[in-house]
């Protein structure tokens, strides 16, 4: 028997008819990828305009670090500026347990006994204290500290910002230094400035050109008094300080100009620093 020819023809229609839907889906699919496509060229071009605004808006402005608030100063001035460096900073990390701690004689003085170190030469609180002198002072808040640089006992490098409020209580402190020596910086959520980070040697290439770098030290020959000392340093040169934050160790750095005492008794790193910004705010009339 044959097949009636109208039911090919009705076959063919219904494929042809299928093939221009598939064929209009197929063109709907490329416009709405193109449109994707358009859309995010757009956001792209959006975000790096954006960025450059938030760049420029962020130059003279003050950062902000998680657990870490700052301090108000000025950015901006031009003056000479006082830098400081720490030399010999108790800051050692050592597996106690199961965690990772900074080393201190009060907390691991049995852990250090066992390994044959003598728990008095680990005191990272004189390095804590020395900070929190530095970046308290009106010098720093008036925007006349221009870096403090701390190096520790083994020889690491790393770079403090003025305008990090340093932690009140050691024991945040301990584990900003932690964070610091185990990730190498530490960078405020949401900006891109580090604001604590490790360095490399030397610290010299760090130094301004015509600064005066100036050392302590209980055994040196010559005391002078602070004030007049300072107030015949040039007007128009930073002043380096270098100061041992280090418990009963001589600090040994060939690049200081000069090694003074400023008291014939033995100071500690943080009263040696009160001193100073005392002496230099007064050569500066900050109040």
């Amino acid at each position: 028997m044959l097949r009636p020819c109208g039911i090919k023809g009705q076959k063919r229609k219904k494929r042809e008819e299928r093939y221009d839907k598939e064929e209009d889906e197929v063109e709907a699919e490329e416009q709405s990828i193109e449109r994707a496509k358009r859309a995010m060229v757009e956001e792209k071009e959006m975000a790096m305009e954006t960025s450059g605004k938030e760049e420029e808006e962020l130059e003279g402005q003050t950062h902000e670090m998680a657990g870490i608030p700052i301090v108000p100063s000025d950015l901006k001035t031009k003056k000479p500026g006082l830098i400081f460096v720490l030399e010999r900073a108790s800051l050692e990390v050592a597996k106690v347990g199961k965690s990772y701690q900074i080393l201190n004689s009060d907390d691991h003085a049995n852990f250090l006994r066992k390994n044959n170190k003598n728990p008095a030469d680990y005191r990272p609180d004189i390095v804590y204290q020395a900070l929190l002198s530095i970046l308290d002072s009106p010098v720093n808040k008036a925007g006349r500290l221009r870096a403090v640089y701390v190096k520790t006992d083994k020889g690491v490098l790393f770079e403090v910002k003025p305008h990090v409020r340093i932690p009140r209580t050691y024991k945040r402190f301990a584990g900003i230094m932690l964070q610091l020596l185990q990730k190498l910086s530490i960078t405020a959520v949401g900006k891109r400035e580090k604001l604590l980070r490790v360095i490399k040697n030397p610290v010299t290439q760090y130094l301004p050109v015509n600064s005066r770098k100036i050392g302590f030290s209980y055994s040196s020959e010559k005391l002078v008094k602070m004030n007049k000392y300072v107030a015949a340093v040039g007007d128009d040169v930073d002043i380096v300080f270098v100061v041992g934050a280090t418990a009963h160790v001589k600090i040994d750095c060939d690049y200081i100009d000069d090694f003074i005492a400023i008291s014939g008794y033995p100071l500690s790193a943080a009263w040696c620093i009160s001193r100073i910004c005392e002496a230099v705010a007064d050569k500066w009339d900050v109040l």
